[in-house]
């Protein structure tokens, strides 16, 4: 990564890149769980201080991605098929709610949604998972926030966060990417038209639709020859 020191003042800009590349990191598979972070390990790959890398990893910590570790650093945690059932579920309740929420509203002004929707597009152009990661999150967490509920932002996003997504760049992951492009459009279409049931029904197959392919990528991995090695 490029160096950051010339943004060194802005002390939480710096935090959030180190944030959204560790949290990139982890929630793509690219970081796997027992994944050891040091703070001045990553400070001196990314040319920034320690304070702004210790920030963003103590605020992951509270996620639960990540554990700290005395004297060694940060350590990945591993999630569990329950656990990742349970995620899906609530995000779909909460994301539900803010999008009919949102169509009731009726959306306005869309044009900064289509950018972040382009952006999107962008990434799986470019095959560039974790690009694909950090644009996702940026355009719904855009359009979850129009409902004009900060605290339902907040509990979605944080649900997100929590998110592992194994086999994104599977052959399977990669059409749900494609896929993903035209819908984001939808719900943009959807809200400003004020279809409630149109753009309920779109998200939760939006969110759903992942579920399988990121359960048969955790169960591979959880059942693997490797994690079997290791338990004999």
């Amino acid at each position: 990564m490029d160096d950051l020191r010339a943004a060194e003042p802005f002390t939480t800009s710096l935090r959030d890149v180190v944030l959204q590349r560790v949290r990139s990191d982890i929630v793509s598979g690219h970081a796997a769980p027992g994944t050891m972070f040091s703070v001045p390990s990553l400070a001196e790959e990314l040319g920034i201080s320690t304070t702004p890398v210790r920030e963003a990893l103590l605020e992951l910590s509270h996620s639960g991605l990540i554990t700290p570790v005395r004297n060694r650093g940060f350590r990945v945690e591993e999630t569990t098929l329950e656990q990742l059932h349970d995620l899906f579920a609530l995000r779909e309740l909460l994301e539900r709610h803010a999008m009919t929420t949102l169509a009731e509203r009726r959306l306005t002004d869309a044009a900064e949604l289509h950018t972040l929707a382009d952006a999107v597009a962008d990434t799986v152009a470019r095959e560039d998972g974790r690009g694909y990661i950090q644009a996702d999150r940026a355009f719904h967490q855009a359009l979850i926030a129009r409902a004009g509920n900060p605290l339902l932002t907040k509990m979605a996003m944080d649900l997100r966060d929590g998110m592992r997504l194994y086999g994104l760049g599977s052959a399977a992951g990669r059409q749900r990417q494609e896929a993903s492009i035209q819908e984001h459009k939808q719900l943009i279409a959807l809200a400003e038209a004020g279809d409630k049931d149109g753009i309920a029904s779109l998200i939760s197959r939006h969110i759903l639709d992942w579920e399988p392919i990121f359960t048969a990528a955790l169960n591979d991995r959880l059942t693997g020859p490797n994690l079997r090695s290791r338990r004999r």
